[in-house]
């Protein structure tokens, strides 16, 4: 799937399991929505020239290639179900108690995510390796520092991979078989759908936003403030 298909998937999913997130209070409900989202691009750092290895440069670049030698290849052990969101999920666990680390695994959170909607952000900031940091650690900042600790982000790190690994199941390309493709190379796909095709941008990405959109209003204080404007709007008519 597309880059802006990943993350929009990942912040509905995101959005969607906000009611068991282990996170209280609005600014920590964004930050786990946010981070899901941006991990749901995360599988892709086993390709070198991807989103996720092509953000920071060499900060993303050089660890992208070593990870891709690891894993495989593109579309191997990072995009196995069983063993990306353990291992993936255990780096977050090891920066989740250390302020500083888990500012950093939050920004790459948020700049992926950045980087994957860049069509709906006006300017172009955010494609710089400049301005994507500043924004990224920018909003980490933010969110971490009124917010506990973040004990919560390997979850929201499993999350978002596992997301993206099933985005990939539905293409045609396919993701591995879990732990089988370690003795014989086999993938698995549900559909014959090709990435990039007008199904995915025209209905599927679009499904993605709404489903983002409705789960945000129903499971934060969203509704609260916007249900008043509707009833406003529903009692003109």
């Amino acid at each position: 799937m597309l880059g802006h298909s990943h993350a929009l998937s990942g912040l509905a999913a995101g959005a969607a399991t906000l009611p068991w997130a282990p996170v209280h209070g609005t600014v920590a409900q964004v930050a786990w929505v946010a981070a899901a989202g941006g991990f749901a691009m995360l599988p892709d750092l086993d390709h070198s020239g991807s989103t996720v290895s092509d953000m920071w440069g060499p900060v993303t670049d050089v660890p992208s290639g070593a990870v891709g030698r690891l894993a495989g290849g593109h579309r191997w052990g990072t995009h196995d179900a069983l063993l990306a969101p353990i291992a993936f999920g255990a780096l977050a666990l090891a920066a989740a108690n250390v302020f500083w680390a888990s500012l950093v695994v939050m920004a790459l959170a948020i700049g992926l995510a950045l980087r994957a909607l860049h069509f709906v952000i006006p300017g172009r900031a955010e494609n710089t390796v400049v301005g994507n940091l500043a924004l990224s650690f920018g909003g980490a900042w933010l969110l971490l520092g009124h917010s506990p600790q973040p004990t919560w982000l390997p979850w929201a790190v499993a999350l978002g991979v596992l997301t993206h690994i099933v985005g990939d199941l539905i293409t045609k390309q396919g993701v591995p078989v879990p732990l089988l493709w370690l003795l014989r190379r086999k993938r698995v796909a549900l559909t014959p759908m090709r990435t990039g095709t007008t199904l995915e941008k025209a209905v599927l990405a679009p499904a993605f936003l709404l489903a983002a959109v409705w789960f945000l209003y129903a499971n934060t204080a969203a509704r609260s403030v916007v249900d008043p404007y509707l009833q406003g709007l529903l009692s003109l008519g």
